[in-house]
């Protein structure tokens, strides 16, 4: 099998996303998995910046540093380079379903997708809220990263 690529995608890139990427780079290092791995969002507001201080933060209570990871928005390109654009919830994915090419070789679908029960449900979106709200974000994506890679495991 050709080495599976990944991109988890929000709205901006700096909280859910760049969240789950960590959480999927974990789970796929933990399984012995060979996969890329990206994220993306689909408004470019924050494209070059960090994740949020509030998600580098919870990253670093589960000892995962994003500190160095860099916003940027999704590009054609993107459905051609990856297998799988995993989205954090319904309007990403509706956007991503729009501007994917014809012929796309990555398939798009919901992070909760892959959790048993939790199928078309939305990852919490944090940015407006406190801490509370990331550590709620971090729960969801590390349940679908582990899903993800346990899914691909096998």
């Amino acid at each position: 099998m050709d080495r599976p690529a990944i991109l988890f995608v929000c709205l901006g890139n700096i909280c859910r996303s760049p969240l789950a990427e960590a959480a999927f780079r974990f789970e796929a290092a933990r399984l012995g998995l060979d996969v890329e791995v990206d994220s993306a969002g689909t408004g470019g507001w924050h494209a070059g910046n960090p994740p949020d201080p509030r998600a580098i933060a919870e990253a670093a209570r589960h000892g995962i540093d994003i500190a160095g990871y860099r916003a940027r928005q999704v590009a054609l390109e993107d459905f051609a380079r990856f297998d799988r654009i995993i989205a954090m919830d319904l309007k990403n994915l509706a956007r991503l379903s729009e501007i994917a090419p014809a012929g796309a070789r990555a398939k798009v679908s919901l992070l909760l997708d892959h959790v048993a029960g939790l199928e078309g449900e939305p990852v919490a979106d944090p940015y407006f809220g406190g801490p509370e709200g990331f550590e709620q974000t971090w729960r969801e994506v590390e349940a679908g990263a582990r899903a993800l890679a346990e899914q691909l495991a096998h």
